[in-house]
This record gives structure tokens, sequence and C-alpha cells, in this order.
């Protein structure tokens, strides 16, 4: 697979996430595009995305782009970024993710806090 085809399945990859999270209230959406991002996405394929937000973005939905600063970059210390933190190793409030049993295959909808 060339390069560009790669940035083509990554902005693709990305921009379905984005259109997935579309569909949830507005005030979670770019936080559970990074952090979707984070958990499944090697440091590889964030590492190219972040580098072409940092060319432009061109292609990426304007979702992406909002969600990217919330994007753990490839050296970020481990544990930094959304949705890859200790809760996410140790469970979160409530019995939620996957220390408590959930899939880490489901899409991950942050909670909407009243």
């Amino acid at each position: 697979m060339s390069h560009d085809q790669g940035l083509e399945k990554l902005i693709r990859m990305a921009n379905q996430i984005a259109t997935f999270f579309m569909s949830q209230p507005e005030n979670v959406r770019a936080e559970g595009v990074a952090t979707h991002i984070n958990k499944f996405w090697e440091p590889r394929m964030r590492r190219h995305l972040l580098e072409h937000l940092d060319n432009g973005g061109e292609g990426l939905l304007p979702l992406v782009v909002k969600a990217s600063v919330l994007i753990r970059r490839p050296d970020a210390k481990a544990g930094s970024g959304v949705g890859v933190g200790e809760d996410a190793e140790e469970g979160a409030p409530g019995g939620k993710g996957p220390a408590s049993g959930e899939s880490l295959s489901e899409p991950s909808i942050p909670e909407v806090r009243a």
C-alpha cells in the first residue's frame, strides 16, 4: 500500500468515526472521536493522522479537526489523552469500562452528565 493510499484510508477511517459521533449530543462528540482513536489506533496510525492535521488536515471532517487536540500524540506520556488514563485501566465510576467487563470493541460514547 502506498503512503497516499495509507493516508486516504486513515482519513476515511477518522471521518467514519466522526460520522458516527455526529449522532451523539454535541457536547460529547469531539471527546468521543478522540477517545475512540486513543483507545483503538496504534501509535503509528495516530502519528500519521496528527502529521496530516499539522499539514492542514485536507479531507478530514471538521469534527476530526476539533477532536485532534484531545488525541494523544504517540510521544506523549502514557495515560495522557482522553479515555486512556487510570479510569480506563481501573474502571470508570458506576462500574463502567473494560475493567468491569465492558467490551473494548464497542464504540466509546461518553456519558452525558447532568
